[in-house]
């Protein structure tokens, strides 16, 4: 028995997937081969490491969470235990507010307070603003079933005030999103769990922190801990996370990688009572695969399904990406009056400022910059807030530096700057999100063998992508293993 996978997609998910298959005994057991096609001249995606002048540069994702385990899982199986690494300890976080960087609380969780005393202190909030937090404790339960979003949660749950300066900023922009848009059961659902469980999400996160406590991993908003440590809410590797792509694709083996090359049709055919999908390329090539794995934006994967389940593709294509940017600047220590005493900010979302955070990448990671150079990188652009990445790069440069004037008092000029978009990169989970996947879902049962996986599905981060590259790779080699019969594939590249 032979069979043919074919991976669309060169991202993390789809390199993922590529290492399942080349790694797993049922794989070789059964003769599977493997080719992976990415349009980009490289692999990555989204993951892009460089250096300049001693600088590590993250134009993407600059870290993974460890409490998703599958990106950390992955580096130690890749050998690269050992230059896991975690954020630099006792930083705060900050938050830009009303033209000030207020420290976030001590002990918040997904933006809910574990602790009375920092919140009490704070001066992010006026005191009836923390009066309306405090109803938390004694409203009851939702009532009534279905999605709502996570906005309308937290103000339902802590006011109006926690969501425009605390957990809006925080978990909104995780995904370049609206907090008012973004559906809680396919983003947070573990909020709605604590609400369901506890009735007062001040009281579920006081339980959690204290389970946490007394397992020796106590994690808390600013996600501060010793390098390396596992108790680290972040985690990296020395050399970027383009360590992570370097890895993958030297361990991919015998399967056939091909960069710079676009999918432009697919077609089904069934032979011998199985289903074959034919594949051309945009320079003519033909590949046969008795299995597929689209691991491309939702929007792209609409396209290449068009022809097999417009239904499909309709409902792939209503799910929304956002475009957003990342501008990187290295300054002369001496010249940066601010102490850096921190992991950077996110910025409120009434605040009027076209920068949505800023991370202070010298002081948040180890050895990201020589001792005299601060690193800072701003980012622009989310849901609402597209335009600004329009602009040419010397006018997003600019934006950010008047940016940082304004919130850290900046002036002096950058040694370097760098400037990476990510032009509809970013997907958007609304309201119904898990709904419309049900719906995708039960339309790709007519297409036996062709998978889905990504960031526009369950899961932006990169642990998510990890685990869903890895289980629609099982799932294939499952399928591929109970089928009864197997016809060798004579050609896989005409």
């Amino acid at each position: 028995m032979s069979a043919h996978i074919v991976i669309v997609g060169g991202g993390i998910t789809g390199l993922a997937a590529a290492y399942r298959l080349a790694t797993d005994p049922r794989a070789r057991e059964c003769g599977v081969t493997c080719t992976l096609i990415e349009q980009e001249p490289r692999l990555g995606g989204k993951l892009l490491t460089e250096r300049i002048d001693g600088c590590l540069i993250e134009n993407g994702p600059d870290s993974f969470l460890s409490t998703k385990p599958w990106a950390a899982e992955l580096c130690r199986a890749l050998g690269l235990g050992d230059r896991l690494i975690g954020t630099m300890p006792g930083r705060a976080v900050f938050v830009a507010s009303r033209g000030q960087l207020h420290p976030l609380p001590e002990g918040l969780m997904f933006g809910v307070p574990t602790r009375f005393g920092p919140m009490l202190r704070t001066r992010l909030l006026a005191p009836l603003e923390k009066l309306r937090m405090g109803w938390d404790l004694v409203l009851p339960r939702r009532r009534t079933s279905g999605d709502e979003t996570i906005g309308g949660f937290l103000r339902r749950r802590l006011g109006d005030a926690v969501v425009s300066r605390l957990a809006g900023p925080l978990l909104g922009g995780i995904y370049a999103g609206d907090a008012d848009a973004l559906s809680l059961r396919a983003t947070f659902p573990q909020l709605l769990e604590w609400e369901t469980s506890y009735r007062s999400l001040m009281f579920a996160a006081m339980a959690r922190r204290r389970t946490l406590r007394r397992s020796g991993t106590r994690r808390t908003g600013a996600g501060s801990a010793n390098p390396g440590s596992p108790s680290s809410l972040f985690l990296s590797l020395v050399g970027g996370l383009g360590e992570l792509v370097e890895c993958l694709e030297d361990s991919l083996g015998a399967s056939t990688v091909m960069v710079g090359r676009t999918v432009t049709r697919i077609a089904r055919r069934i032979e011998h009572h199985r289903a074959l999908y034919t594949l051309q390329t945009d320079d003519g090539r033909i590949l046969v695969a008795d299995a597929l794995l689209l691991a491309t934006p939702a929007y792209v994967t609409a396209g290449l399904l068009a022809p097999l389940a417009p239904s499909v593709a309709s409902t792939l294509r209503q799910i929304p990406y956002v475009s957003t940017a990342a501008v990187t600047l290295a300054y002369r220590r001496e010249t940066v009056g601010h102490p850096l005493e921190g992991h950077g900010f996110v910025v409120a979302r009434d605040e009027p400022l076209n920068i949505t955070a800023c991370t202070w990448v010298s002081s948040k990671w180890p050895h990201r910059a020589p001792s005299d150079v601060a690193l800072l990188r701003c980012y622009l652009g989310a849901a609402g807030r597209e335009a600004v990445v329009d602009r040419d790069d010397a006018a997003l440069v600019d934006l950010a530096r008047a940016d940082l004037r304004t919130t850290m008092g900046i002036d002096a000029a950058p040694a370097f700057t760098t400037v990476a978009r990510w032009i509809k990169a970013m997907p958007q989970y609304p309201s119904g999100h898990l709904a419309r996947l049900d719906t995708i879902d039960e339309g790709m049962r007519a297409l036996p063998g062709i998978a889905l996986a990504g960031a526009g599905y369950r899961g932006i981060g990169i642990p998510d992508c990890i685990r869903q590259g890895t289980e629609a790779a099982t799932r294939l080699i499952d399928t591929l293993v109970s089928s009864e019969a197997h016809l060798p594939t004579t050609a896989d590249v005409i």
